[in-house]
Parts: structure tokens; C-alpha cells; sequence
């Protein structure tokens, strides 16, 4: 994956018979190993913009190139297929599965790639790489949120992605814990050249980070 471009972008969701703009006409270009924060108030269009960025949404008009593909021409298959061998996500509140191991977890992205014998394999080393190899047989009830958000962080690095997506990653995290997932990120994307491009109100993201893009009302200001 060479690059991201976000070429003059709007998105509106329909409420009823009401149109509501997340994005209006938004262009921003991330080079490959940015360590990027999108910054602004609650209903900026933060997590809007990462979701077409990863190919959860597509946009109302405008572009979103990964690469040199247009992934707006993509059908829904070539889409899951990009997501699943480029791209990887950290979630504010996890988003791990509750009846699955730490382990289970980090090797789930796995399947989505037809899963083979060497899937648990990349699971444990991806466990091992966050600090977590003794706890790989603890569902996530049984994990502090440090070691919850540290297992999405394997999981999101399982697939060797180019770039991973970090949705408000230290939001529910105390301050140390906050810390140590940002220098653990720092790290991964100094050593692998890894894009990091993270929506987030945390003060310490933003002082780490290569570039601070800033939204408000759906439009780069900054």
C-alpha cells in the first residue's frame, strides 16, 4: 500500500427525510508510515472519515484512494478482501468477542484470509509482541481494559497490515495505560514503517504524532 488520498469528500446519512453531513468536502493525503491524529469535537466527522478510510462506509462524492485503487469502484467482495490483507482496527471500546480466548481473538482476522495451519502460529508471536503470552487463554472478562485494548492491538497487527485505523484507542485507558498502548504503537510503527491514523481527543496521542489534521462540522480547519 503506497499511500491514502481523500479527495473532496462529503458523506450524508438519511435520518427519516432529513439529510445529516458528517463530511462536507474533506481532501487530505497520508503518506505510507505516518503516524497521523484527526482531531475535533464529538460529531466532527472523526470516525466518519476513518470508516471511509477503511472501507466500512463509502462516501457520498469524492474519492478515497488506497493506493492507486478507488475503492468506491469496488465491489463488496474486493472490499473485505482489501480490509482484510491492508488493513487493521483498534476500537475504543475493544470490540473483542466475548466467548473467544485473547488468542482466539488475535487469530480471528486470520479466517477471513482462509485461515491455515500457521494462523495460531502469527496469533501467539502477536500476542507475544504486545506482552500478553501468558494470558492467551483468557476470554476478555478476565482481562483489565490495558490488556483488553492491547489484544485488539494484536488483533489489528495479526495480518501485517500497512495501516492500521485507531478509533479514541486510550479513551477508556487510565493515563499509564494510555501511555504505554501509544508507545507500543509508537514502536511498532517505527520498526515496521506501519501508517497509524488515529481519531482522538487524547492530548498524548496528538503530542506523539507526526501530523495533526483538525475537524469541525465535517471540514478540515487546520
Amino acid at each position: 500500500m503506497s499511500s491514502v488520498r481523500v479527495e473532496d469528500v462529503s458523506k450524508e446519512y438519511e435520518l427519516g427525510r432529513t439529510k445529516v453531513p458528517a463530511l462536507r468536502g474533506v481532501s487530505l493525503a497520508v503518506e505510507p508510515g505516518e503516524f497521523m491524529a484527526v482531531v475535533g469535537p464529538s460529531g466532527s466527522g472523526k470516525s466518519t472519515l476513518l470508516n471511509l478510510i477503511g472501507c466500512l462506509d463509502r462516501p457520498t462524492s469524492g474519492r478515497v484512494l488506497i493506493g492507486d485503487r478507488d475503492v468506491s469502484t469496488l465491489d463488496d467482495n474486493a472490499l473485505s478482501d482489501l480490509r482484510a490483507r491492508n488493513i487493521g482496527f483498534i476500537f475504543q471500546t475493544f470490540n473483542l468477542i466475548p466467548v473467544l480466548s485473547a488468542l482466539e481473538n488475535v487469530e480471528f482476522p486470520l479466517l477471513f484470509r482462509g485461515g491455515n495451519h500457521e494462523g495460531r502460529g502469527r496469533a501467539r508471536r502477536a500476542l507475544e509482541e504486545v506482552g500478553l503470552a501468558d494470558v492467551a487463554g483468557h476470554r476478555p472478562d478476565e482481562l483489565s481494559g490495558g490488556q483488553r485494548q492491547r489484544v485488539a492491538v494484536a488483533r489489528a497487527l495479526v495480518t501485517d497490515p500497512a495501516l492500521v485505523l485507531a478509533d479514541e484507542p486510550t479513551a477508556n485507558l487510565d493515563s499509564a495505560t494510555g501511555e504505554s498502548i501509544i508507545d507500543l504503537m509508537l514502536a511498532i510503527n517505527r520498526r515496521d514503517g506501519t501508517t497509524f491514523i488515529f481519531s482522538t481527543h487524547d492530548p498524548r496521542v496528538m503530542s506523539h504524532a507526526q501530523r495533526v489534521v483538525r475537524l469541525a462540522d465535517g471540514r478540515v480547519v487546520d
